[in-house]
């Protein structure tokens, strides 16, 4: 049985294909203002890496901001997924023993408690607005005048605690601009900014509880200096993160698929 599974994100799109349990073909879009165009395009890129036609396609699933609109672009989409109950089998699928799950995407964070089977018995949502999201690393990094990808061996580079406003990018920003005008070095303020991130995360995810095996979806994942600061304000000496994290939601909507939802 094939089975797929279709994330339409605020920033990016991904797809995944699956064939009894095992990943055969995945693919990665940005979502451009025609989602619609975005998930026909990433769906059309897994299919030729998986070496298959949408007609080899027993389920699709659907999930993300978009996933009203995968529904629309392919025809053949079953139920659509909640983001939290795709993470949550991403998670389980991952990493069997996971009972903590977070997602931290371009645009929102989230974090799920898992029961054995891989369902979500808990979970708490970041707010958009708030430093909880990539896109505020992002934006930090923009009044740094430093590239994303810098961003985060930039903070592994410092130990100094500069405590930051973690509510709203628009003042932490604000805090960031004072900084360089003190004349705080680059390291140091990556750091704050990092760990102003990962108390917001650190923090919903202590609202649902803290269990062993936390595992860390979502393309920030990437970023190192997000992933210390979170081990270290969880007090653990490891978080279980995939290969490609930012397929971690796609992933799971194919779980789902898979098992008819």
């Amino acid at each position: 049985m094939i089975s797929a599974g279709m994330d339409c994100g605020a920033k990016t799109t991904k797809a995944v294909l699956m064939k009894d349990g095992q990943i055969i073909g995945k693919a990665k879009v940005v979502t451009g203002f025609d989602q619609k165009k975005s998930i026909l395009e990433a769906w059309d890129l897994a299919l030729k890496e998986a070496k298959r036609s949408a007609g080899d396609v027993n389920r699709l699933c659907g999930t993300g901001a978009g996933k009203n609109v995968v529904k629309g672009a392919l025809p053949g989409t079953g139920d659509l997924a909640n983001d939290i109950k795709a993470m949550a089998r991403a998670g389980k699928f991952y990493f069997p023993n996971a009972r903590t799950v977070a997602d931290v995407g371009a645009e929102e964070g989230r974090a799920a408690k898992l029961d054995e089977r891989g369902n979500a018995v808990d979970f708490a949502v970041n707010e958009k607005c708030a430093a909880g999201a990539g896109a505020f690393i992002e934006a930090m990094g923009r009044a740094l005048e430093t590239p994303l990808e810098e961003m985060g061996p930039l903070a592994l580079q410092s130990d100094q605690e500069i405590p930051m406003n973690a509510q709203c990018a628009i003042f932490a920003e604000s805090e960031v601009v004072g900084l360089i005008h003190r004349m705080t070095d680059k390291r140091d303020i990556s750091k704050a900014i990092h760990d102003a991130m990962a108390n917001r995360i650190v923090s919903m995810i202590r609202r649902i509880g803290v269990n062993e095996d936390v595992v860390l979806l979502g393309g920030v994942a990437y970023n190192p200096g997000f992933v210390e600061a979170v081990k270290r304000q969880l007090g653990i000496p490891n978080l279980f993160i995939p290969e490609k994290p930012e397929f971690g939601m796609a992933v799971g909507a194919a779980v789902l698929a898979a098992e008819g939802a």
